[in-house]
């Protein structure tokens, strides 16, 4: 007799565990599918020395806030995982580990729909799809035109500095892993090429506040996806964790030693074709960077806070020389023998056979909820505002899915 279920979610990461708890309040029968194990991604997608980007009194799931001695600190990603794993245990979430769903397609029109997995299949009335905000490195169709002697590999897939071969490194993307990274491999004694991508400068810390804080206060958090055009969010804030947590600027990463170059347009052999768009690309993050202090100053007159005001905090300099422009790089004679490609992330819905995708194959939702109904997701990076792929978030999600549910209003 074919398994029948209320709802399945499928995914046991944070979002789906969150998915759990909040089902769980309300009674509603359901299951949980997890692939592999619990938390997969902060088990073996994460380099060894990764610490969570906010600070611990951020860490809040439904149910479970931090109750520890140090809210200021950083946890490393080993910490996370036992936060989620713990969390786990803690709600009872009945999950099925080591059980991939192969395909999810739909019954027909009130009908649900049919979970395969490889011992069989689950009918569900409702599937949540809670798989992740980052699920398949994106690497460019350039990386297939390099020779194979040249080691490429994502930030999933990196460890340790002292793991890659020797010889110089380029990390392409400077977002908060490229950044990370090549801040690490600099420390480590290796010489380093960093081609810049989009992003956002903020400072770790303003007035004593950590920038989460100052995200909050500004109404960063509140800001929903559909208040940008087409949709498209804006570029990642970088920040670190790394040794309590400081200020990442790839102008002065330049200034340390690194060899900042634009973005990387084609590849032939062991030539790069490199955009000279660098400076432009500093520009952009030092005017992010700037509207942040803006921004936080503003906040700290209208709302009279003269002990802020008082204040007199040594900020770090906005403009440092500008990078030196190439429109090519050989890796030979740069002595380059690994690229880490940290150009961001696509979505894995192969096994998502129901037509809820737009022509990018973006799901087509409102937080969460999907033009099909009983079909939700949760978890995905912007899914309504940037604290949907967080920890933090997820549960708000949780909780408007769950009461779609109760409405009834998925049928």
């Amino acid at each position: 007799m074919r398994e029948q279920r209320d709802v399945v979610v499928i995914g046991g990461g944070q979002a789906g565990l969150a998915m759990s708890s909040v089902l769980q309040q309300r009674g509603r029968e359901h299951v949980v599918l997890e692939r592999r194990r619990i938390g997969e991604r902060w088990r073996t997608e994460r380099w060894d020395s990764l610490r969570f980007q906010f600070p611990n009194w951020t860490l809040q799931l439904p149910g479970y806030s931090f109750r520890g001695s140090d809210p200021g600190r950083f946890a490393h990603y080993s910490e996370i995982l036992r936060v989620v794993e713990d969390y786990a245990v803690s709600t009872q979430a009945p999950v099925r580990e080591h059980s991939e769903v192969l395909a999810l397609t739909g019954r027909g029109a009130g009908e649900g729909f049919e979970v395969t997995l490889a011992e069989g299949s689950i009918h569900a009335q409702r599937v949540v799809i809670a798989t992740g905000p980052f699920q398949r490195p994106r690497i460019p169709q350039l990386a297939r035109d390099l020779p194979p002697s040249v080691l490429q590999i994502d930030p999933t897939r990196y460890r340790s500095p002292e793991a890659l071969p020797a010889g110089a490194v380029l990390m392409v993307g400077s977002g908060a892993s490229g950044c990370q990274i090549a801040d690490e491999l600099l420390h480590a004694g290796r010489r380093v090429y960093l081609s810049v991508s989009r992003h956002r400068r903020a400072p770790r810390r303003f007035r004593g506040r950590d920038v989460y804080w100052w995200l909050e206060a500004l109404g960063r958090f509140a800001q929903t996806i559909d208040t940008f055009p087409d949709r498209q969010y804006p570029p990642s804030t970088v920040v670190t964790g790394v040794n309590g947590g400081y200020d990442v600027n790839v102008r002065q990463l330049a200034a340390d030693g690194v060899t900042v170059i634009g973005r990387v347009i084609g590849a032939s052999g062991r030539n790069l074709a490199v955009q000279a768009n660098a400076n432009q690309v500093l520009d952009e993050a030092d005017q992010a960077y700037t509207g942040f202090l803006s921004a936080a100053r503003q906040f700290i007159s209208t709302n009279g806070i003269e002990e802020w005001l008082e204040q007199e905090e040594a900020e770090e300099p906005i403009h440092l020389p500008a990078v030196e422009e190439v429109d090519s790089l050989n890796l030979a004679r740069e002595g380059i023998t690994t690229i880490i490609w940290a150009t961001g992330y696509a979505y894995d819905f192969d096994w998502v056979k129901i037509p809820v995708f737009d022509n990018r194959g973006r799901p087509i939702q409102q937080r969460g909820v999907t033009p099909v109904p009983g079909l939700y997701f949760l978890g995905l990076h912007w899914m309504h505002t940037f604290k949907s792929g967080l920890l933090s978030g997820v549960g708000a999600d949780a909780e408007f899915l769950a009461g779609h549910m109760a409405r009834g209003s998925d049928r």
